[in-house]
């Protein structure tokens, strides 16, 4: 009989192992995860990124707090001396915005540096003076935070999962695929193998997969796995050194290496899990994107290309966090990242962990993101953020 039991260990879930065992006061928590490689996980396949350029003060002041984390990993998930190194870099974000959206982006400045984040606003001008590679044409200003960045996302995976191990959770190799519940409490997690985890607390953060879960008990939880593809390319051109740029056709790049990550997410795509790589779609959307972006990507090889899957929240695309009331109060989700799960996860961990252990959010509080907006209908949408 454990205390908790959390389906999905990766960067979410074993960050709520993590901050859960740490507390010293969680009991025996148990973490459910089928493939403790994480090949086919989606933190270890994204573009590692982390940044305070949201227009949610609940999302900036995570990204906040996450940053600081990620800035003192190797301390925090140091395991008798043996540290996990996340090869952080911090060279920036930059937002690029047409002239209809200058209103937005000065609200979201504004709102960004009322909660104190070193970020810059800057007119064509500016972005041309810093960047010179950059393609101007379409774009009237742009957001630069210099102290963010982006890390190696399978260390971070690796690291919170071997401290929550040296913690005392306990980590179970196989699947969660459904959930007994008697009345209004759930019971036990059924396993593939057969077997039943019984616990008093129950969270789902098994990301793209939440779904399948939660539709055992029925409920609606609006969350599709999304595939998304990314790209690694080189071009022999020298750049200046560039922070990673994104814009609201979806595009983004970063450098890697001797080269560049990038990809433009479709949101229109077939919900599914799919690892496919789409080569065409490269050379049809990212890579047109790409040249009107930064001319010199134009003469660029593609080297490789992977697919991972986003837990998109179709409901407003920002995360659902806490029980579902009402129905089975002891069964929480930590679902619908749409791609912010890296950056999200240190403070997620910690927030779930308050508001099991609690009974509510000390360190930030994420109320207007618990799931019960779905069951009210009231969206909270981040705008002019891509």
């Amino acid at each position: 009989m454990y205390d908790i039991a959390i389906a999905g260990g990766g960067v979410i879930g074993s960050s709520i192992a993590y901050h859960l065992t740490r507390s010293g006061r969680a009991g025996r928590v148990a973490v459910i995860e089928p493939d403790p490689t994480y090949e086919f996980a989606s933190t270890p396949r994204s573009a590692g990124g982390i940044r305070r350029l949201f227009s949610l003060p609940e999302n900036i002041q995570m990204s906040a707090f996450s940053l600081d984390f990620y800035l003192d990993f190797e301390r925090l998930t140091a395991v008798n001396g043996d540290t996990t190194k996340l090869d952080f870099r911090r060279q920036g974000y930059l937002f690029l915005y047409p002239p209809e959206k200058l209103a937005v982006v000065e609200k979201n400045y504004a709102a960004q540096r009322q909660l104190s984040c070193p970020v810059h606003l800057l007119d064509r001008a500016g972005i041309a003076r810093l960047f010179p590679s950059l393609g101007l044409n379409d774009i009237a200003a742009g957001v630069h935070s210099p102290e963010d960045g982006w890390m190696d996302p399978y260390s971070a995976v690796r690291g919170f999962r071997r401290k929550a191990l040296a913690q005392g959770a306990d980590y179970i190799k196989d699947r969660v695929v459904g959930v007994e519940v008697s009345g209004k409490r759930a019971n036990a997690f059924r396993l593939a193998q057969g077997e039943r985890i019984e616990a008093k607390v129950f969270i789902n953060a098994a990301g793209a997969w939440a779904g399948e879960i939660c539709q055992t008990i029925g409920m609606k939880l609006p969350i599709e796995p999304l595939r998304r593809l990314a790209f690694y390319f080189e071009i022999q051109q020298a750049l200046e050194k560039l922070p990673l740029v994104k814009d609201l056709s979806g595009l983004f790049f970063r450098p890697e290496g001797v080269g560049y990550i990038t990809g433009v997410p479709n949101m229109s795509e077939p919900a599914g899990i799919n690892f496919d790589v789409d080569y065409d779609y490269f050379d049809n959307v990212v890579w047109p994107l790409l040249a009107r972006r930064a001319p010199a990507f134009e003469a660029l090889k593609v080297k490789r290309g992977w697919a991972g899957m986003y837990d998109q929240n179709r409901f407003d695309g920002n995360l659902l966090i806490g029980p579902w009331e009402g129905q089975v109060d002891n069964f929480h989700v930590a679902v619908g990242f749409s791609g912010h799960g890296l950056q999200q996860a240190p403070a997620v961990g910690l927030a779930l962990s308050e508001l099991v252990l609690d009974g509510r959010f000390s360190t930030i509080d994420l109320s207007r993101l618990r799931y019960r907006r779905v069951m009210d209908g009231t969206p909270v949408r981040e705008e002019g953020i891509s």
